[in-house]
């Protein structure tokens, strides 16, 4: 009866104009209550998702500065992208499975092409760099062995020939060695016809490459040979940075390093070598000087990345002119020696120099969104493009493009002879260093050594090799190898070709 009552009630009040007002502001409440709580959860689940990266995710195989942009494209270079880049902050733990990041592999592996870059001829690289040209003549002494000529010096004992040395001014480690050169200088000039004359020099030969792959150890056996001297720092990376005025990479640029500052790092030897063209065995017999000098920067080899910023760009964002090519110009008879090693290896053991919060996943994080990046770029560009882009090799959180061996040998073998260039794998020098340096002497047709002498430069311990706490990383990720092993399979397959040895296809590794 109570309910009937109730019901009777409402139906009473439901039948007046009042009542009908009621029922529909009741409900309009209702429903503005439903649509707030609505709104509520949905703004909750979309800062979680965002904070996990749930929601709004990029396709993982069109990621990163180079995806097509038809503004971008049409109006602008490659060179322009260094203010249009900005890395993602993304979250790329959704990738880590082998089949996902395989087809970003297989996206680039489908865009490879070998295609022999246009050598610049002589004239433009003097309109590039006519102070180089002025001061390194295009013959040298033809009684040395070692490229040297001589120079004018036009200052007197009281000048310091050393005052503007950027290498002396920029690092307080090398201030010693040109305190010394400054006390011995004069003591080395030659006198001719009330003039002075200073002995300059070049290397005989360089040690490009690649990073991480043994060129320190090989530098370090090679400095105990009797007819070899190296520059006075081992890594002076003039051709691909102190040029451009590059001290770090991380600190952009500087002033520019002239190439007086570079050859001032062969004083040392270049006394040496005077003494030998001074001795009677020289001036009265007809022999030569068999010192020779090397040069052992390892970013010679691969680090084009300041071009952009110097030269004029080119069709298609590829660099109109590489290391190789004033090298050649200034020393057409250059001998090259690159030591590699498996990229994969070599990958691994470069990541964590000044890396924190090192892991084998961390590192995988890294190798794929370095992947990511390298195929944006594929998709629109050349394979040389990509490789010699300041702004890409910036981005990504690991060089890949070191280990892309091939592509830097042919660009060299563009300008030098096959037989100019000696390539050694780090892992037989490990296994048989005796063997690899027999090919080294030989190679740079140095004399004899006595047994002596060559227990002393094949017997040292190994330099520079992986430090204790790099070790507690223990072996990267078995997803991640076989990723890079995909990745890097068809550069190694060339490189293999070209110089005709399987061992370089590093299959046992």
């Amino acid at each position: 009866m109570k309910w009937l009552a109730v019901l009777e009630v409402r139906t009473d009040h439901c039948e007046s104009w009042n009542g009908f007002f009621c029922l529909r502001k009741g409900k309009l409440c209702s429903l503005m209550f439903g649509l707030i709580i609505m709104t509520l959860v949905m703004v909750s689940y979309m800062l979680t998702g965002a904070k996990h990266g749930l929601l709004l995710i990029p396709s993982p195989f069109h990621y990163g500065a180079f995806a097509s942009n038809p503004s971008l494209m049409d109006n602008e270079s490659l060179s322009d992208m260094k203010d249009y880049y900005q890395p993602s902050k993304m979250n790329i733990s959704y990738v880590k499975d082998y089949p996902s990041i395989k087809l970003i592999i297989d996206t680039i592996t489908s865009k490879i092409e070998f295609i022999t870059r246009q050598r610049p001829d002589l004239e433009e690289l003097r309109k590039q760099e006519p102070h180089m040209f002025s001061v390194i003549p295009n013959k040298f002494l033809p009684n040395s062995k070692n490229p040297c000529w001589y120079e004018e010096y036009r200052g007197n004992t009281t000048t310091d020939p050393y005052a503007t040395n950027s290498y002396a001014l920029y690092s307080k480690r090398f201030r010693i060695i040109f305190d010394y050169l400054r006390k011995v200088f004069w003591n080395h000039l030659y006198h001719y016809k009330d003039k002075h004359y200073r002995l300059r020099c070049l290397p005989h030969f360089y040690i490009i490459g690649q990073p991480k792959c043994g060129t320190t150890d090989l530098y370090d056996r090679l400095r105990l040979h009797p007819d070899v001297r190296f520059s006075a720092i081992k890594e002076p990376h003039w051709w691909t940075r102190k040029r451009f005025g590059i001290i770090r990479l991380r600190d952009g640029f500087h002033d520019r390093y002239p190439v007086e500052d570079y050859l001032d790092l062969f004083d040392l030897a270049a006394h040496q070598i005077q003494s030998v063209l001074q001795s009677d065995a020289v001036k009265e017999r007809g022999k030569r000087n068999n010192i020779i000098i090397g040069e052992a920067s390892a970013s010679t080899m691969w680090d084009n990345n300041a071009w952009i910023f110097f030269y004029d760009n080119s069709t298609e964002g590829e660099p109109p002119f590489l290391i190789q090519d004033f090298i050649h110009a200034f020393q057409p008879n250059a001998k090259l020696i690159i030591m590699l090693r498996d990229p994969v290896e070599r990958l691994y053991s470069y990541l964590y120099f000044a890396s924190a919060n090192k892991s084998a996943e961390d590192f995988h994080e890294k190798v794929a969104e370095s992947l990511q990046l390298f195929e944006g770029c594929v998709l629109d560009f050349s394979l040389r493009a990509c490789v010699y882009n300041n702004t890409l090799n910036n981005a990504m959180p690991v060089r890949l493009q070191v280990g892309l061996y091939v592509v830097y040998l042919l660009d060299w073998l563009t300008v030098f002879n096959k037989d100019q260039i000696l390539v050694l794998r780090l892992e037989d020098h490990a296994s048989n260093m005796k063997y690899t340096m027999h090919m080294v002497f030989q190679f740079l047709d140095l004399g004899p050594l006595s047994e002596k002498q060559e227990a002393l430069i094949t017997k040292s311990p190994a330099s520079n090799t992986r430090r204790p706490e790099d070790r507690s990383l223990g072996p990267m990720l078995p997803t991640t190898k076989a990723i890079l092993r995909d990745f890097y399979r068809p550069f190694n397959t060339k490189l293999a070709q070209v110089l005709f040895d399987d061992a370089f296809l590093w299959k046992r590794t």
